[in-house]
């Protein structure tokens, strides 16, 4: 059985992946283990190394998966960004590239960042990425084109 990927609108990069019986599992460099591939799994992964590679976050401070209360029900952040102070700076949702990126995926990752209260937002299906600053003071946001290197955040 052979894993046929979906093409991201993300560099491509040299993933350990493996077919056990009939199930795809792809390494996780960041967590130190395999995990199933699923179509989600695939574009997070690829996000994490477009971080690391092209935006020279440190491997360190990213944390996939973490987990979170809202509203009473324990949830999971896809991608939670830190600073080197240990502040939680960007939540990331990752979607499946056959989702569409929403009002309601988007409504989704900023429920999540109701609890984190990062500057920065993200949301991709590995096709479409959509990046926003977001002034909690002001409680206003702003899109961006493309997310600037972890130096300069």
């Amino acid at each position: 059985m052979s894993f046929q990927p979906t093409p991201l609108n993300l560099p491509e990069y040299p993933f350990r992946i493996t077919l056990k019986e009939t199930q795809h599992f792809i390494f996780d460099e960041v967590r130190k283990k395999h995990l199933v591939l699923t179509p989600e799994e695939w574009v997070r992964q690829h996000f994490v190394q477009f971080l690391i590679v092209q935006k020279k976050f440190p491997k360190s401070l990213i944390q996939i998966e973490g987990g979170l209360s809202l509203n009473k029900l324990q949830k999971r952040t896809d991608i939670v960004i830190f600073n080197n102070q240990g502040q939680r700076i960007m939540v990331i949702e990752c979607k499946a590239p056959a989702v569409k990126i929403t009002q309601s995926v988007f409504d989704q990752a900023a429920r999540y960042n109701s609890v984190h209260k990062t500057k920065w937002l993200v949301v991709t299906n590995g096709l479409k990425h959509c990046y926003s600053i977001i002034d909690h003071q002001e409680e206003r946001f702003a899109f961006i084109e493309e997310l600037p290197e972890y130096g300069l955040l």
